[in-house]
């Protein structure tokens, strides 16, 4: 073997082995990253987009939405019956409305198992939260704007040492390299008879399609 060859395989081991072992690398496509399955969305027409068929097992997700009511948390129902079914913790931080009870009992979520942290909190305040919260709650939803990188990058590593999943609700699209997934929502047709649409703007594996269209009665939970 000549010694450009030599050299060509000796890297091609030391980047086989970083792949492996090293949870933040991933090939581009590599169709399921790191070998884990995802967690179902209850929405089989996207879990049939998103690699791993469904959310990721940790980490962070960002779902950028122009306004709000556009079904942006009915997108997380199913995992939060799904959660707290099973004993697990939810943490809310900064909901731009306080959580509808009576209407969380209908979808089958326990209440008792969700923690609520109200609009007025500081920003600090919220952060230091969520940080906290992600090492004990196996999902955590926030409402927050404008995070810088280095911020999003502690939430996306505080998620991966809890083995939990934070999830942003936010306006714009942070173009942050650090999300395991970021998807986008747009208006539904112009009928109104549609749901809407869910696009993948970022995500670690193969995407199978760039989006999908989610019916009202998908939303519905129907």
């Amino acid at each position: 073997m000549s010694v450009t060859g030599s050299r060509a395989g000796c890297k091609q081991e030391i980047i086989e082995a970083l792949l492996r072992d090293v949870p933040d690398l991933w090939r581009g496509h590599y169709t399921a990253a790191q070998g884990e399955q995802g967690v179902s969305t209850g929405f089989p027409g996207l879990d049939g987009i998103l690699p791993n068929s469904g959310w990721p097992s940790r980490g962070l997700v960002e779902i950028v939405c122009p306004r709000r009511g556009m079904g942006e948390l009915q997108l997380l129902v199913p995992l939060m019956r799904a959660l707290t079914s099973q004993g697990q913790w939810v943490l809310w931080v900064c909901p731009p409305a306080a959580p509808y009870a009576p209407a969380l009992v209908q979808a089958g979520v326990d209440i008792g198992k969700l923690l609520v942290i109200a609009p007025g909190a500081s920003l600090r305040n919220a952060l230091w939260s969520m940080e906290k919260a992600l090492r004990s709650c196996r999902l955590v939803l926030a409402w927050q704007n404008g995070l810088s990188h280095q911020v999003l990058r502690r939430l996306q590593l505080a998620a991966n040492t809890g083995n939990s999943l934070a999830v942003l609700f936010q306006r714009g699209n942070s173009g942050c390299p650090y999300s395991a997934l970021r998807l986008q929502l747009s208006r539904a047709g112009s009928a109104g008879d549609e749901g809407p649409r869910v696009s993948i703007l970022r995500a670690r594996g193969n995407v199978r399609c760039s989006g999908v269209r989610l019916g009202p009665e998908a939303l519905a939970g129907e």
